[in-house]
């Protein structure tokens, strides 16, 4: 029977030729030979094994992973055929690779009929072929089992496609095995996600220490265990360099001794890998490959910059081709292999001693120039070229990248070996960016002075302006001088305009850390809504891991300033948006930040959840090497004194309230605190005057939100008058949230109560109660003392505490230092975050993998398991999970 083409011509059955007529080489149809140093790995069979089971299967690593050998390997002890076509780079066309396809399966006795037919034409091959192929694939009784090795060779436009229909359209039919150097151009997320594809990777080709123990026994090296492990670790586990060291240590008489030296220039591996890989290449190759060794990773041009010679793209294809330890990262890009790297620098040395700062030198220029701050900066560094590391810094506007996590401790690093004798306006900026990232406010000062005398006597730099002004607002946060702050942003909107728009689109969070700065300052001032302005249009400003660390730190300000008003739901929902914010990018947190949590910890104070609040304060950032900024410093003293209060230890409240931050500026709320601390200190000391007269230097002008506070205190301390004058002055409409109306309300009804008009104080309570409730504000009314404890005790009163305030109706009567906490028995309403922590509790997920697929830190979910159990009145998983289920929240 003949065989149709694709062009409708016709041939004998059996095809002896390619397209262009040539005889098929048969060593592309034959399994690769394994060497007798071949090491079989039981985990990578095991694998592979899967590759029966689906329709796709990809090994794919680097040169010299191993990838192929294996797959040679588990081919040829299978017991079954296994058609296998090796590509090569000089292969033209989709026809002729189709056509050697179609010729391996028939070589391995896949049964195609001949009306399958084969290209004619080398350059391309009718989709009805395909169409005819996959048809008889799908009818195969036994699936056929296809290896394309080096499919990465495979460059036809199209060709993956055509791979991709044959594959979908073959059914059951075919198992296809591809062995790749890159990931094909194939629709692999459908067949990830289905899991209907094996994998196996880089890493897992890499030997561990224990396969390479048994690889140099092969060699005929016995290494102790130590000795193995630091080999593993030096090549990465990779085949090829395991080989080559083996290889080279078995001509030493003491093998182990040489392993542990292997990486000097001298070592028998460097003469072994210059004789066999560097010193077989012309001359001019030669000098390309020692003087991209500087570099991490390289393109034309780049390597062009090193060498001064244009025109090397077909060198660098060629080097990897030949497989010579240059890999091929795509998009023009290549690497050189650690261990060869290593020694081509070693070698460079030797051969032109002094040549290697200069080409880091050219390396940073020409990384600068293109956008690759990073490795220019290293390269700079590396060059001891400092002037140019510093300016380049600046000039990109990349100095926020000091505070924001993301390289803040590469670039100290980087910049520590900076020695003194750098004297120009950048490196000081950079001095005075490390000091105050450190909080040493007198050295990052005296850094920045010396910043702008430099810059005064030179030309106008507006990108080093305008990092001068970043930093000035971070000195005037860390100082409590808004007025400092203020004048930083009016230069900052002047140069603004001098800057180029894409710099500071390139670097959002220069303007972010200004604004978030700016806001922490007027929040110390006790300009509320000013600072709120601000912060909220770095809340708002687009997602990215450049401006997290700066998100974070506006939400938690803005949940300080709806707790000082008294919010307290929508302070816990901003605190808990800012700790998602750096947990979703793995962002560390500096020293003395976590100004979210230490409200979240206020907020459980006031609803008399005092373990919990405990556990945040405990859990929050501490204050580091240098001090805090005040705001921060005064958000934890707020909690921890509001929690020592609660816990019925106002001394220790007191001492706690009374911050030791220098700053500028006064901060109303912040002294108006400590008063209130000390107040109730003299007040549990039996002395109502001391208490009374603490709070007479206090103003609460224009803090409405202070007012409700310091009547408690003055009606606490017995000048009902004065408390009940304070709360006229206040004007209701939506400013202040339950955690002031609350107050102000129990003070009237203690009022009311005390003069004898019972009814009005019982209206009262009900109207604190019914907002109360929506916040679960507990602990105003623990804390109202024993006559209006009683009065909850009235029927319509229990019915609006019931559930949340009281477990059973009854009148709340814990206070500070009894020991009674009805609170903990309250089931009250589960949070978002809780219900979706419950609800893979009960999937049996243990505390990591519920931190995994809410991408939340192992500390966070136990946090969150705390609140549930607490809520639920449990002390256990599977309790938890029943509780829930038979109140109907699963």
């Amino acid at each position: 029977m003949a065989a149709q083409h694709d062009d409708g011509t016709r041939e004998p059955a059996v095809a002896y030729v390619d397209p262009l007529g040539e005889p098929y080489l048969q060593t592309r149809f034959a399994l690769p030979v394994r060497p007798a140093t071949f090491l079989r790995r039981p985990r990578l069979a095991a694998h592979l094994d899967r590759a029966l089971q689906t329709p796709l299967t990809m090994v794919n690593g680097s040169a010299g992973a191993g990838k192929t050998l294996l797959v040679a390997d588990w081919a040829a002890r299978l017991g079954q055929p296994v058609a296998w076509f090796t590509n090569e780079a000089g292969d033209q066309g989709g026809g002729m690779f189709w056509a050697y396809v179609l010729q391996a399966l028939r070589a391995a006795g896949v049964p195609l009929s001949a009306e399958v037919g084969c290209p004619a034409d080398a350059n391309r091959v009718d989709h009805r072929l395909l169409a005819r192929l996959a048809d008889e694939l799908s009818g195969l009784e036994r699936p056929a089992l296809l290896v394309l090795d080096e499919f990465d060779r495979v460059t036809t436009p199209g060709t993956a496609e055509q791979v991709e229909f044959v594959l979908q359209h073959a059914g059951a039919g075919l198992r296809l095995i591809l062995v790749t150097r890159t990931e094909p151009l194939l629709p692999l997320h459908r067949y990830r996600t289905a899991g209907t594809m094996t994998e196996i990777r880089d890493a897992e080709l890499a030997f561990t220490t224990e396969e390479a123990a048994e690889f140099l026994d092969l060699h005929g090296l016995r290494l102790t265990a130590e000795a193995t492990r630091a080999l593993v670790e030096r090549t990465r586990g990779w085949a090829a360099g395991l080989r080559l060291c083996a290889m080279a240590a078995q001509e030493t008489p003491d093998p182990e001794g040489y392993l542990k030296d292997f990486e000097a220039g001298r070592s028998t591996v460097a003469d072994f890998l210059l004789a066999e890989v560097l010193k077989r290449q012309p001359p001019h190759t030669q000098d390309l490959l020692l003087r991209v060794s500087v570099v991490e990773r390289f393109c034309p041009e780049l390597v062009a910059a090193l060498t001064g010679r244009d025109g090397v793209e077909s060198d660098l294809a060629e080097l990897h081709g030949q497989n010579a330890f240059v890999e091929d990262l795509g998009h023009s890009w290549y690497r050189l292999h650690p261990l060869f790297g290593e020694i081509l620098r070693a070698h460079l040395r030797v051969r032109s001693p002094g040549l290697e700062p200069e080409l880091h030198r050219r390396a940073a220029r020409w990384l600068r120039a293109s956008g690759c701050l990073p490795e220019a900066l290293g390269h700079g560094a590396a060059a001891g070229d400092w002037d140019f590391t510093a300016r380049a810094l600046v000039d990109d506007l990349a100095i926020g990248q000091l505070f924001t996590g993301l390289r803040a401790d590469d670039l100290a690093e980087l910049f520590s070996h900076m020695g003194p004798e750098v004297t120009s306006a950048a490196a000081d900026l950079v001095r005075a960016a490390r000091d105050l990232s450190d909080r040493d406010v007198d050295r990052g000062l005296a850094h920045l002075r010396r910043a702008q005398e430099h810059m005064t006597a030179q030309a106008p730099d507006a990108a080093g302006r305008l990092s001068c002004v970043l930093l000035e607002s971070l000195v005037a946060r860390l100082t409590g001088a808004p007025g400092r702050a203020e004048a930083a942003l009016a230069t900052a909107e002047e140069l603004r305009g001098e800057v180029p728009a894409q710099l500071l689109d390139k670097h959002p969070e220069l303007i972010a850390l200004l604004l978030t700065h700016l806001g922490s300052t007027r929040l110390w001032a006790g300009r509320l809504d000013d600072a709120g302005s601000v912060l909220s249009e770095v809340a708002g400003c687009p997602g990215g891991a450049s401006t997290a660390l700066p998100r974070e730190d506006s939400l938690g300000h803005l949940a300080l300033i709806d707790y000082l008003n008294g919010w307290l739901g929508r302070a816990e929902r901003k605190a808990r948006a800012a700790l998602s914010e750096t947990e979703q990018f793995g962002l560390p947190h500096p020293p003395g930040s976590g100004l979210g949590q230490l409200v979240l910890a206020a907020v459980a104070v006031d609803r008399d959840d005092l373990g919990q609040a405990q556990t945040l304060l405990d859990e929050a950032p501490g204050p580091g090497a240098g001090p805090p900024d005040p705001v921060t410093a005064a958000g934890r003293s707020l909690a921890t004194a509001r929690l020592l209060l609660a816990r019925g230890e106002p001394g220790a409240a007191a001492a706690a309230a009374d911050l030791a931050v220098p700053a500028l500026v006064a901060s109303p709320w912040a002294e108006a605190h400590t008063a209130l601390a000390a107040s109730a200190a003299h007040l549990a000391e039996g002395r109502p005057d001391s208490a009374a007269k603490v709070l007479d230097d206090v103003s609460c002008e224009g803090e409405p939100a202070l007012v409700a506070e310091i009547a408690w205190a003055r009606l606490a301390a017995g000048d009902r008058d004065t408390a009940i004058e304070l709360l006229d002055g206040l004007h209701p409409p939506g400013r202040t949230g339950p955690g002031v109306t609350v107050r102000a309300a129990l003070v009237r009804a203690r009022a009311a109560h005390e003069a004898g008009d019972v009814a009005t104080a019982r209206k009262l309570l009900a109207r604190a109660l019914l907002e109360a409730r929506r916040e679960h504000l507990r602990r105003p009314f623990l804390d109202a003392g024993p006559h209006i404890r009683r009065l909850l005790d009235a029927p319509p009163l229990q019915a609006l505490a019931a559930g949340w305030l009281t477990p059973d109706g009854t009148a709340p009567h814990a206070g500070p230092g009894t020991t009674a906490e009805p609170a903990t028995l309250v089931v009250e309403e589960l949070s978002g975050r809780e219900r979706e922590v419950l609800r893979r509790l009960a999937q049996m997920m243990s505390t990591e993998e519920i931190a995994a697929d809410l991408y939340v830190s192992v500390n966070t979910v136990k946090t969150h398991l705390k609140s549930v159990y607490r809520k639920l009145g449990v002390n256990r998983r599977a309790d938890a999970v029943r509780r829930a289920r038979e109140r109907g929240i699963l």
